[in-house]
């Protein structure tokens, strides 16, 4: 396949890489640097690729897996902070009181207090809307488990949105399950 017919594929495919990215790592620096990483690769290896895959699969696997070693490396080295960081956030100016702006804050809060295989699987599915086999075949997982992983970080997620914990104790002491209202968010709607 010729470099042009490579870049059809795949140039389409980098903004869904980036944000994917963005909300794994939660640094935009970080997040482009990996997505570069990922190109990088998917061009020197295209060759490698099975004829009869996906390639947006494809590269949203090289993706996290890049994103799941960065990770790692991070966690025991520590994070790595430029001297200028701190001056650079606190001088962004941020929108007045938009609610859409606070939900927004609110929601990737949220998202990432989520562990990362809850995130991962929320993320594919509800925001790049990958199949559940699609999703599977990224994070090398069975589909079973991409949909229950799936469940449970809705589950999380509208819970920590909502700010009520997943059960009540009774005054006799027993546990009462409540369903989370507001279930639906990254519900996808076809």
């Amino acid at each position: 396949m010729a470099m042009k017919d490579m870049m059809l594929l795949v140039e389409p495919l980098i903004p869904a890489l980036r944000r994917y990215a963005r909300a794994l790592v939660k640094n935009h620096a970080t997040a482009d640097d990996l997505v570069q990483d990922c190109l990088e690769r998917a061009v020197s290896r295209w060759h490698q690729r099975r004829a009869d895959g996906d390639a947006r699969t494809w590269l949203f696997t090289i993706l996290h897996n890049l994103a799941v070693s960065h990770i790692r490396q991070n966690r025991r080295r520590g994070g790595h902070v430029a001297l200028d960081a701190g001056i650079d956030e606190a001088m962004i100016a941020r929108p007045a009181t938009q609610e859409d702006a606070l939900h927004h804050a609110d929601v990737m809060r949220a998202l990432h207090t989520l562990p990362e295989e809850q995130r991962s699987v929320l993320l594919l599915v509800s925001v790049e809307d990958l199949t559940y086999a699609e999703a599977a075949r990224v994070l090398d997982i069975p589909i079973g488990t991409v949909m229950s992983r799936l469940a449970r970080a809705r589950e999380k997620l509208s819970q920590k949105m909502e700010g009520t914990p997943p059960y009540e104790t009774t005054k006799s002491g027993a546990t009462i399950h409540r369903p989370a209202f507001g279930a639906g968010i990254f519900r996808r709607v076809k």
